[in-house]
C-alpha cells in the first residue's frame, strides 16, 4: 500500500474547508491587533505620552518577561491536563479574551500618566491573558490535523490573517491616534485619550474574532485522556532536554521574534526622527504586513519547488538585503531625504521576515508529533507553552534593547520633532544593524533543524498506526 493510501485510511489526516482555515486563522487576526499594538507602540506609549523614561520602560518589558518564564508553563501544563467543557483548547479563545481585552484597553489609559505601579499591574495582566489565550491557541493547530500539507495552508491562512491585523494595526493605528488627538500627533501627552479610544475599538474587534474562532474549531488529534493526569509542568524542561528539533525551534523563535520586535519597536522613532516624516509613518509600517498578501498564499507551492529549509534560506537573505538598504539609504545624504527609497527597503525587508517568521509557526506541530513518536504522549500545552516563552523573550528584547538603546544615546522623550546625530545613530541601528545580525544567526540556527516533510509524514503515519493496534 502506498504511504499516499495508508494516509488517507489513517485517522488524523483531516482535510479542513476553507471556512475552517479562515476561522482558525481570525484567532491569530484578533491577538495581533494587540500584541503588534504593543510590539510597535508601547514603548513610544510609554516614553512620549505615559511619561516613563525608556530605561525604566525597558526593565519594566524585562521584568514582564521574567513573570511570562513562570506562568506560561503553568499554563501550558494545566491546557493538557483539562478538558473544560467548551472545548481543551479553544474554550480559552473565549475565557481569555474577555480579561485580555480590558487590560489591552487599560494598557493605553493615561489616566494614572506616570504611574510605573499602574504600569506594571495593567501590562503584567496583559501578558499573563495573552498567555492564556495564546498557548491554547497554539496547540489548538497542532490538534486539527496530521496532515502536512493542510498544516502548510493553514499556516499560510492564518499569517495571512495574522499580518492583515499585522496591516491594520501598522497602517490604522498612527492615523486613528493622530484623528482623535487634539494636537494631531501620536507621541506627545495631549495624545493620550486617543491612544485609549484607539485601543478600545481594536481590543472590541479582537474579542469579537475570538470568539468567531472558536465557533469555527474543534480538536481532533489530543492525548488520550488517561494520559492528561500525568502531565506536570516539569514536562516542560525535560522535554526541552530530550527534543532536538524542539531546541532548535525555540532558539529560532527568540531570534526571529527579537529581530521582528526591536525592529518595529524603533519603526515609529526612525520615521519621525531618521526620517522627519512622521505622516509617511503609516505607510512604513503598513508596509511591513503587505508583503503577506502577496507572498503567503504562494508558501506551499514555493515549498514544494525548493522545500522548508531553502525557502527560509532565500527569505531571510532577501531581509538582510532589506536592511542593507535602510543602512545605506539612511547614512547617504543624497538618499535620507527620498522617502520613497525607504519604503521600497522596508517592502523588501518585511518580505523576507514575513515569509520567514509566518511559516516557522507550520514547525510546531512538527515537533509535536516528533515528541510523541519518541515518548507515545502528546503535550501540546506543555510545548506551546516552551515555544511561547522564547517568543516572549524575543518580543522583551524589542522593548529591552530599545529602551537601553535609547537611554545610552540620550534620546529627549520631550522633543517630539528632532534628535541629535547620535541619538539617530542609535536609531538606526535598532533599525537596520542588530536586525540583521540576529537574521544571520537565526539562519544559521535553522540549518541544524533536521524533520524534513518525508521524515515527518513518515512519523505521522507511524503514530498513527499505533493509535489503531
Amino acid at each position: 500500500m502506498s504511504s499516499v493510501s495508508q494516509v488517507n485510511e489513517l485517522k488524523g489526516f483531516y482535510k479542513l474547508s476553507w471556512l475552517q482555515r479562515i476561522g482558525f486563522g481570525s484567532g491569530d487576526l484578533a491577538q495581533n491587533l494587540i500584541y503588534q499594538t504593543v510590539a510597535q507602540y508601547l514603548l513610544i506609549f510609554y516614553t512620549n505620552v505615559y511619561g516613563i523614561p525608556a530605561a525604566t520602560a525597558a526593565v519594566m518589558f524585562l521584568i514582564v518577561r521574567l513573570v511570562d518564564v513562570i506562568w506560561d508553563p503553568l499554563v501550558g501544563a494545566y491546557v493538557d491536563k483539562h478538558n473544560p467543557k467548551l472545548g481543551k483548547y479553544r474554550s480559552y479563545l473565549v475565557l481569555g479574551g474577555i480579561p485580555l481585552t480590558g487590560f489591552a484597553i487599560l494598557c493605553f489609559w493615561n489616566g494614572f500618566s506616570g504611574s510605573l505601579l499602574y504600569a506594571y499591574i495593567t501590562y503584567v495582566g496583559l501578558s499573563m491573558c495573552y498567555t492564556l489565550i495564546n498557548v491554547p491557541y497554539g496547540a489548538l493547530n497542532a490538534s486539527l490535523t496530521r496532515d502536512t500539507d493542510e498544516i502548510t495552508k493553514l499556516t499560510s491562512v492564518r499569517m495571512f490573517l495574522a499580518n492583515l491585523g499585522g496591516l491594520t494595526v501598522a497602517y490604522g493605528i498612527p492615523i486613528l491616534v493622530k484623528f482623535f488627538s487634539p494636537d494631531g500627533k501620536i507621541n506627545s501627552s495631549a495624545s493620550g485619550k486617543a491612544w485609549f479610544i484607539t485601543m478600545t475599538i481594536y481590543a472590541l474587534t479582537g474579542l469579537a474574532l475570538l470568539i468567531f474562532c472558536y465557533t469555527q474549531t474543534k480538536e481532533r488529534v489530543v492525548m488520550d485522556e488517561k494520559d492528561t493526569a500525568e502531565v506536570k509542568v516539569s514536562d516542560l524542561w525535560t522535554e526541552f532536554k530530550r527534543n532536538r528539533p524542539l531546541r532548535i525551534l525555540a532558539y529560532f523563535f527568540i531570534t526571529a521574534f527579537a529581530m521582528t520586535s526591536i525592529g518595529n519597536s524603533a519603526g515609529s522613532y526612525y520615521m519621525i526622527y531618521n526620517v522627519q516624516a512622521p505622516d509617511s509613518l503609516p505607510y512604513f509600517a503598513a508596509l511591513g504586513s503587505i508583503p503577506a498578501f502577496i507572498f503567503m498564499p504562494l508558501v506551499p507551492a514555493i515549498k514544494r519547488m525548493i522545500g522548508k529549509k531553502q525557502m527560509f534560506y532565500v527569505f531571510l537573505s532577501i531581509a538582510i538585503i532589506g536592511m542593507a538598504m535602510l543602512y545605506i539609504i539612511s547614512i547617504t545624504p543624497s538618499l535620507n531625504t527620498e522617502v520613497w527609497l525607504v519604503l521600497v527597503a522596508q517592502f523588501i525587508k518585511s518580505t523576507g521576515v514575513i515569509v520567514a517568521t509566518g511559516y516557522m509557526w507550520a514547525l510546531v506541530p512538527e515537533v509535536i508529533s516528533y515528541g510523541e513518536y519518541t515518548t507515545g504522549r502528546r503535550i501540546s500545552g506543555i510545548v506551546n507553552a516552551l515555544t511561547g516563552i522564547f517568543f516572549k523573550a524575543g518580543m522583551a528584547l524589542g522593548g529591552v534593547v530599545p529602551g537601553f538603546v535609547l537611554a545610552f544615546v540620550d534620546f529627549d522623550e520631550k522633543n517630539t520633532v528632532t534628535q541629535s546625530a547620535f541619538a539617530e545613530q542609535g536609531i538606526l541601528w535598532l533599525v537596520a544593524v542588530i536586525p540583521a545580525i540576529l537574521l544571520f544567526v537565526a539562519m544559521f540556527i535553522i540549518s541544524k533543524y533536521e524533520l524534513e516533510d518525508d521524515v515527518i509524514d513518515k512519523i505521522n503515519i507511524e503514530i498513527e498506526k499505533r493509535l489503531i493496534k
